[in-house]
């Protein structure tokens, strides 16, 4: 039914992320598709990595983790957006296009007030995306 699963990845959210990673993997074996790893960054040092190499090197262990824990085969992509956190929803949407995922699985929070007034990264892909997303709360 799914060829490849992309699930997005905060590096610096990594403990947050458990439910959506673990469901990711489980589909991906349910499946026998791959898991593209995907984490948005920026050109400019953060408190990550002081560029986008570094980063993907960082992002390539998580996903070689992952991989090694859940027993899927996973690959990385790093996106570059020149403000993450203004235009993540933007670079998560391109990345789609990028990877060639067919599901999405990424992680989202209990809603609240802030959310209507501005939409969830999930909600914004749920809604845009051309293919299939799935929003998981931990």
């Amino acid at each position: 039914m799914f060829k490849r699963i992309m699930a997005p990845v905060d590096l610096a959210h990594v403990d947050r992320l458990g439910t959506a990673l673990d469901c990711a993997a489980d589909l991906a074996k349910h499946y026998g598709v791959p898991i593209v790893y995907v984490g948005v960054t920026s050109s400019a040092p953060s408190n990550l990595a002081h560029n986008p190499e570094e980063f993907g090197q960082k992002l390539g262990a998580f996903a070689a983790q992952e991989a090694a824990k859940h027993g899927v085969d996973a690959s990385v992509h790093t996106a570059i957006a020149h403000d993450p956190t203004t235009e993540i929803d933007d670079a998560l949407m391109r990345a789609i296009g990028d990877t060639g995922a067919d599901l999405v699985v990424m992680a989202s929070h209990v809603p609240n007030v802030m959310d209507y007034i501005w939409p969830s990264n999930g909600g914004k892909l749920a809604e845009h995306a051309k293919c299939s997303v799935m929003v998981v709360r931990a």
